[in-house]
């Protein structure tokens, strides 16, 4: 078994803390920073081929919604910099991409090659 990612366990953990305290806010979207905070921390523990396409397809799950409720929110936004940045349709385009990549590299020879 591989040492576990602690990076990617810690990132969890704050993820998770933040979708907890934004449930106590009434945020629609407190559960999103949840979900992927538990991606993270499964990942980070098992630290496998597995959970990183389970990471993946998750992460391109949430950046689909993401896009769609950035898209319905986008007549409402001014087209100020923190905006963009801060809106969801900014987050679901990463949020996308990366899921693109962690399936991308859950496939690649250097989580495949049993190195260590």
């Amino acid at each position: 078994m591989k040492k576990p990612a602690y990076g990617s366990i810690g990132l969890g953990i704050v993820l998770l803390l933040l979708g907890v305290l934004l449930l106590f806010t009434n945020r629609t979207a407190a559960a999103i920073p949840s979900l992927i905070g538990l991606a993270l921390i499964y990942q980070g523990w098992v630290n496998n081929r597995r959970a990183g396409i389970i990471f993946g397809h998750s992460m391109i799950v949430v950046g689909a919604y993401l896009i769609t409720w950035g898209l319905y929110l986008l007549p409402e936004l001014s087209p100020v910099f923190l905006d963009i940045v801060l809106g969801p349709l900014f987050w679901g385009i990463i949020s996308l991409m990366g899921g693109v990549y962690a399936n991308y590299h859950g496939f690649c020879k250097c989580i495949n090659s049993s190195k260590g």
